[in-house]
């Protein structure tokens, strides 16, 4: 049988009891109905995998005694997605979904000249990295950040290998022909496409174009495919 596992960002290293939140506590003890000695596993994010035993099974305030710890490794690849909001919210949760399971290092919302979108509901879509980075059994919580306009992007993030994938019928790199780094930017734009002026803002900046295959892909299907071929397993 499965040990439930469980996010708690709070949880600091070398503890050796802790108070469970009230989310987890009501989900461990009423739905999973967990009690008094029983076995889970538990992460704050930052690398560390916590063994775990009930001490006090409360629905609200449960506790637990840390048998034991471990500190997992980051990945030494070290993918950031700078890619556009989306309309249609659910499809780009999808995206940030899959792209926690692969072990995405950062996501960063991208506000371009053709994008089209909603109000971001940052808490949402933190709720969703956390749920799949439990889901796939993970110890790590990707970085997300705030939605940033598309020209400020190139002040703050910068990589040893940096990628742009665009529809423009220019000169491009088959993605497939690549040497995945470890340092790695994939930038991928609305669904209208990065603008001409953001693909030479881009080049400017010695980013190098890629395209993604003879069909035209939706933005979270691009994503989700660029980083299926970039991420080292």
């Amino acid at each position: 049988m499965t040990v439930p596992y469980f996010y708690e960002p709070t949880l600091a290293a070398q503890t050796s009891t802790h108070l469970l939140s009230e989310e987890t506590s009501k989900h461990c003890i009423q739905v999973l109905r967990m009690k008094q000695g029983d076995r889970m596993d538990l992460t704050n994010g930052h690398g560390i995998l916590f063994e775990a035993t009930i001490t006090v099974a409360h629905k609200k305030n449960a506790s637990v005694q840390i048998e034991s710890q471990k500190f997992i490794e980051r990945s030494q690849q070290h993918i950031v997605l700078g890619i556009s909001l989306l309309k249609n919210a659910t499809r780009l949760e999808w995206l940030f979904e899959k792209a926690t399971e692969m072990g995405i290092h950062t996501i960063v919302p991208l506000i371009c000249e053709r994008t089209i979108h909603e109000r971001f509901k940052m808490d949402r879509m933190q709720n969703i990295l956390q749920s799949a980075m439990i889901q796939s059994q993970q110890t790590w919580l990707p970085i997300l950040t705030m939605p940033i306009d598309f020209e400020n992007f190139f002040t703050i993030h910068k990589a040893s290998q940096q990628l742009i994938a665009h529809c423009e019928p220019t000169d491009k790199t088959n993605i497939k022909e690549l040497i995945p780094g470890n340092d790695c930017i994939l930038l991928i734009g609305p669904e209208g496409d990065f603008s001409p002026h953001e693909i030479e803002k881009a080049k400017m900046h010695n980013y190098e174009a890629i395209h993604l295959g003879p069909t035209r892909l939706r933005t979270e299907t691009a994503g989700i495919f660029a980083l299926s071929v970039l991420k080292k397993i």
